[in-house]
């Protein structure tokens, strides 16, 4: 199948009309978007959007042999105009199967959200799935939760993540699905900021007018194995971290600090990670990492190794200065090293959390200092075992590497 995407962003487009926001104001010439809709071997349109004729002839396509047109949600606003000679736009009922005289079937799936979803079957048998905005699948589908993987997969990969990681779930997006991101909005930074953030969740986004051939070879995005986020107190840091998995079904979160008996300040911050985390993943609470990094599983996010050093520092008590020129120098060290050697040994995807401190106040105490350079130190050989390094300032991510 071929596939024409004569637009690619959210049903206001981007930028979206009257908005004096960041993201709209900079979406200009290539980084503007209209709203999405996709031409399917120039037979099916899914979702008639205003210029899609106009859309259509700067991608080099016609309408004028479209014999079927199919909304995915409800438009709001004034109805469009159907361009002369398509058919009138409807929607397939959910679970219900349309057969094209092409050769073409397009089966309705349930959404969790207002909207249908539909899978294209091919002439050629390949299979792509295009899913509205805002929506993820309402089933897991497939016999026992499973199914065989799609070839592409067109979602709200930046508005609704969650929807990506159910479909992973249950095998419909595999290591060779092409997941293309559509219904991009100004929610979301765009350019590099956008790229970066989609290849964390193993997908990409294309340019409108941008043909692709489902079933045919493309470089999916690698999702990066370790990563480690770095920044400041409130910088966006563990926000930025958790990002990068919530495409991803059942993680594990490793809390390192646990709670802190009778400091309620402390208990809300936990109660604020946990809410904002998905539902499917699982907390673990513990400074013991390197069996869990020796273990099978699925992807780790490590929150966050300042407060383990804390532990592993209480442990060989290195606050005292005896005891720190006595042995708990060498004590640490090992540690760390263990805890490396676990990181560069993984098989695990490992998302990992830290504060990065020094630029600001020296400490005014002894051990104040030490801890700070003992985390500038952890800080380094841990970095030096990971693929991808952030570092968080003011809520944007800067790449050191990867």
């Amino acid at each position: 199948m071929e596939l024409t995407l004569l637009g690619t962003g959210a049903p206001e487009g981007l930028p979206r009309p009257g908005c004096p926001c960041a993201v709209c104001a900079t979406a200009l010439g290539g980084a503007a978007r209209a709203a999405t809709a996709l031409l399917v071997d120039g037979v099916l349109l899914l979702d008639l959007t205003p210029g899609a004729a106009l859309a259509a002839a700067r991608a080099g396509h016609s309408l004028g042999g479209v014999r079927q047109v199919l909304l995915s949600h409800p438009h709001d606003g004034p109805a469009v105009e159907v361009p002369a000679g398509l058919p009138q736009p409807g929607r397939v009922p959910d679970g219900r199967e349309l057969a094209l005289l092409t050769g073409h079937r397009v089966r309705a799936l349930a959404m969790d959200a207002p909207g249908t979803g539909y899978e294209v079957t091919g002439p050629d048998g390949d299979r792509l799935l295009y899913l509205p905005p805002g929506c993820a699948p309402a089933g897991t589908g497939g016999e026992n939760g499973t199914q065989t993987a799609y070839e592409m997969v067109l979602a709200d990969v930046a508005g609704r993540p969650d929807g990506l990681a159910r479909l992973r779930a249950t095998g419909a997006v595999g290591p060779t699905t092409d997941v293309i991101a559509v219904h991009v909005g100004h929610d979301v930074p765009s350019g590099p900021e956008l790229a970066r953030r989609l290849a964390a969740a193993g997908a990409r986004a294309v340019p409108d007018g941008t043909t692709l051939t489902v079933g045919a070879y493309e470089e999916v995005p690698d999702v990066p194995r370790r990563t480690l986020v770095l920044g400041g107190a409130r910088s966006g840091k563990s926000v930025e971290a958790e990002r990068r998995l919530e495409a991803f079904p059942d993680v594990e979160y490793v809390a390192t600090g646990g709670l802190r008996g009778g400091d309620t300040e402390w208990a809300e911050r936990v109660r604020a990670h946990r809410e904002r985390r998905p539902g499917s993943w699982r907390t673990t609470e513990t400074c013991d990492l390197v069996p869990l990094l020796a273990a099978q599983g699925p992807p780790l996010l490590v929150d966050c190794l300042s407060l383990w050093l804390t532990h592993a520092m209480d442990e060989v008590n290195a606050w005292d200065d005896d005891e720190w020129a006595g042995g708990g120098e060498r004590a640490l060290r090992k540690r760390v090293a263990e805890l490396t050697d676990a990181v560069r040994a993984t098989r695990r995807t490992l998302v990992a959390v830290s504060n990065e401190v020094g630029s600001g106040i020296v400490p005014a105490t002894a051990s104040g200092r030490r801890y700070r350079d003992e985390l500038g130190r952890l800080n380094a050989a841990f970095a030096s075992e990971c693929e991808h390094v952030l570092l968080v300032v003011a809520g944007q991510a800067l790449p050191l590497r990867g």
